[in-house]
């Protein structure tokens, strides 16, 4: 298992920020400097992203190796239990945490993700893209998403994220595409999870729409939806103030006696 590097900022209650693909923990930049004044923030890159380096691979990183990874990581930290919060493949690792330690997880916040498992065309997909970041490495790709993770009037946003994008390791975010190939369907440990949760997304979502927001939301016996507007799949970047009032209300009523 490779080192998990990553930031450790603040004290109080953890808060375990989970990035999504392809991009690494400054994807949370603003929730990092804003939520540190309130919170012990712990922002890992994933293996293979930002500066954690892939390890050995047999050219699949699946979610349950990435949710190992940071229980070990808070293991380290001596962190037993934490607020988790996941955007896209950084939400499914999320799900896939509190499938495999319940315990461990005080709150879950799921952004712009979903539950269901891959379909068979998604698979494919998924291969041949990773196919294709093996043969051509990762600015193509960047150029060509960048639209749908940002929202093209989001321009403040788009710099930062295009940078995370094109800086990923290609074998790596391949091993990723693979990994996700093969997940599992999520829909049943949602509707098993013990603790309050947090549904976000962009209103201009096109990756995860809004649909599939309200279909966790309804699975998760006690969850708030928030829907984000003008934002696409990243609105924690395109709209910080509003993504972290909503984040910033849930950890408050995480407050409250349950």
């Amino acid at each position: 298992m490779p080192t998990t590097c990553y930031e450790d900022r603040g004290t109080g209650p953890a808060l375990l920020l989970v990035h999504g693909h392809p991009f690494d923990h400054t994807m949370w930049q603003p929730q990092i400097d804003r939520f540190s004044r309130t919170h012990r923030v712990i922002a890992p890159d994933l293996r293979g992203y930002g500066a954690t380096p892939l390890g050995p691979t047999t050219g699949a990183t699946g979610l349950g190796d990435f949710a190992e990874d940071l229980v070990a990581l808070l293991d380290d930290l001596g962190i037993d239990e934490c607020v988790v919060a996941g955007l896209s493949m950084g939400g499914q690792i999320a799900m896939e945490l509190v499938r495999r330690h319940p315990g461990r997880v005080r709150g879950l916040v799921l952004a712009d993700t979903f539950p269901a498992a891959e379909t068979e065309d998604g698979r494919k997909a998924r291969n041949a893209m990773a196919d294709r970041l093996l043969r051509d490495g990762m600015r193509g790709y960047a150029d060509e998403v960048l639209d749908r993770m940002v929202a093209p009037y989001n321009t403040h946003a788009a710099p930062h994220v295009h940078r995370m994008m094109t800086a990923t390791d290609p074998v790596a975010a391949a091993a990723a595409l693979r990994g996700r190939a093969e997940r599992p369907d999520y829909r049943a440990t949602l509707s098993t999870v013990a603790v309050p949760a947090l549904v976000v997304v962009g209103r201009d979502d096109t990756y995860t729409p809004v649909a599939d927001a309200e279909e966790m939301h309804a699975l998760l016996p006690q969850s708030t939806l928030t829907v984000i507007e003008r934002a696409a799949h990243l609105p924690n970047l395109e709209r910080p103030e509003e993504f972290d009032a909503a984040l910033d209300a849930f950890l408050r009523s995480l407050v409250r006696p349950r």
